[in-house]
């Protein structure tokens, strides 16, 4: 990741707008990340999940640990919408938050109006080419 603001350990603190996405990652907060990210309300992290399968309980636990913060979980599974475990599922259910699963773009896109909108909203979302 390289930055031209505070980043820790592939941590970017502070709510951003995702500005786009594709050619395998992302730009937010006037940096270009490579990779998936995970986007909740202290910040943007770097993410190493790389598909729809590999998502379970430890790689969203970030996401329980700001459940109060949180409402509104959106996956971006890649370019095609993946199932999604009912166990993750319930999951996060039990833990108060919310769940939509839909292509990469129209997650990262959704999730923009969402925090524009100051809505309680994460984002999981999977690199693209």
């Amino acid at each position: 990741m390289a930055s031209s603001g505070s980043l820790h350990d592939g941590f970017v603190p502070g709510r951003h707008l995702i500005d786009a996405y594709g050619n395998g990652g992302f730009r937010f907060a006037e940096m270009s990340h490579r990779g998936s990210i995970l986007v909740t309300p202290s910040g943007i992290r770097a993410w190493d999940v790389t598909e729809p399968r590999a998502i379970d309980r430890n790689a969203l636990r970030p996401i329980l640990a700001e459940a109060g913060a949180v409402e509104l979980l959106l996956v971006g599974t890649g370019l095609d919408i993946a199932p999604f475990p009912d166990a993750l599922r319930r999951w996060l259910k039990e833990g108060g938050i919310g769940l939509d699963v839909m292509q990469t773009g129209a997650a990262a896109r959704t999730y923009n109006i969402l925090m524009a909108e100051n809505r309680k909203v994460a984002a999981a979302l999977i690199a693209v080419a």
